[in-house]
């Protein structure tokens, strides 16, 4: 079995971008434990044209100068992760119109496409919610990461064939080592004007929570989810400007790799950050973590788990330093139910396993 993952790698600046592309493959190799994987993503040099162009997608499919529909033919499966988040239209219209785009060729070249569990939506425009209903529409099994976004397919006409979670819960759970007391993940997305919350309120939210915390006698660790790369949005920046302006007596650990990070997160008592897979990171190793939010992807996901614990940033609240420092007083009670919350997740991707193997066939299966 050979098999394509679209947009997750494992060399990603992006530590969620790593979590999708090595969670897909985990997902995948309970199914077909044998599978050779392929990862393509932004950058990757991996396609015959860059994946992530529409101009250069639309070229090939006119004139299949570069064999792009023999290169995806090659593959028996397409695990189409669209990067977790982004199949929707809040990232733009040419990050959608691209990865569509890609997808479609794929589907044209006869090969199947899985929609791994993702966030589906929010389509706002005519065009986008035509793009998602034909991306819904040919691939061979749907899978969405929580209810809101079964709700958004069954609206554009293609309901999910599976309700999962997300497939960091998929990953091995490293051992509880070298302990730290708070993490907080600063954004790089939300430090600068982005279109998802205000900048400036964002800053003064992250100094505020920190402050309160040092306050109430914890040691916080600040933690950057997206390491140095070519674009505007990493981490590291933020992290490094809210240490030397506000925190300098914080310790600023930069991971090395997933696994890294993750060993950081499985020996913390309490993670806080907007970053969502920071805080899903936590959560699958057994880490209480207090998501603050800067959209709907966030809460019903963890709702559906039974993780009620998320701050949404789009409200305007006087509270959330107040209310982190309490999750933060709690953090030892809620090891209990971060484990019932990894353990629910654990049991829908058996399912997404499940339905793997019944649509697709895998050693032990009948043809």
């Amino acid at each position: 079995m050979k098999i394509l993952v679209l947009w997750a790698d494992d060399r990603s600046p992006n530590l969620g971008v790593r979590v999708l592309g090595a969670g897909t493959a985990a997902l995948a190799r309970r199914v077909w434990p044998d599978a050779e994987f392929v990862f393509s993503n932004y950058g990757s040099r991996t396609a015959p044209v860059r994946l992530g162009s529409t101009t250069d997608l639309l070229k090939e499919a006119v004139t299949r100068r570069v064999g792009l529909n023999r290169w995806f033919a090659g593959f028996d499966l397409v695990l189409d992760t669209r990067a977790g988040d982004s199949f929707a239209d809040i990232y733009g219209l040419p990050r959608l119109t691209s990865m569509t785009l890609a997808t479609e060729l794929a589907y044209r070249a006869g090969v199947p496409v899985v929609l791994t569990p993702q966030t589906i939506g929010p389509f706002g425009g005519r065009r986008a919610k035509t793009m998602a209903r034909r991306s819904l529409r040919t691939a061979a099994l749907v899978m969405a990461r929580d209810s809101t976004s079964a709700e958004a397919a069954a609206g554009l006409g293609r309901p999910v064939d599976l309700l999962t979670s997300d497939v960091v819960f998929a990953l091995d759970v490293p051992a509880r080592d070298a302990r730290r007391d708070v993490v907080l993940n600063v954004s790089g997305l939300l430090w600068q004007p982005n279109p998802h919350v205000d900048h400036a309120r964002y800053r003064r939210t992250v100094a505020q929570v920190h402050d309160a915390l040092v306050a109430a006698g914890r040691t916080v660790t600040l933690l950057p989810h997206v390491l140095p790369a070519d674009n505007s949005d990493d981490d590291v920046p933020a992290v490094e400007e809210f240490a030397a302006t506000h925190a300098p007596d914080a310790e600023v650990y930069r991971p090395r790799s997933l696994d890294d990070v993750r060993e950081v997160l499985a020996g913390a008592n309490l993670v806080v950050g907007s970053r969502m897979h920071a805080c899903l990171n936590a959560l699958s190793v057994g880490t209480p973590a207090l998501p603050l939010a800067y959209s709907r992807k966030f809460a019903p996901l963890l709702g559906d788990l039974g993780w009620s614990h998320v701050v949404d940033l789009r409200e305007d609240r006087e509270d959330v330093p107040t209310t982190v420092v309490d999750v933060a007083r709690r953090s030892e009670d809620l090891r209990g139910e971060a484990a019932e919350v990894a353990a629910r997740a654990g049991a829908r991707l058996d399912e997404a396993a499940a339905a793997l193997r019944t649509r697709f066939g895998g050693p032990g299966t009948a043809a």
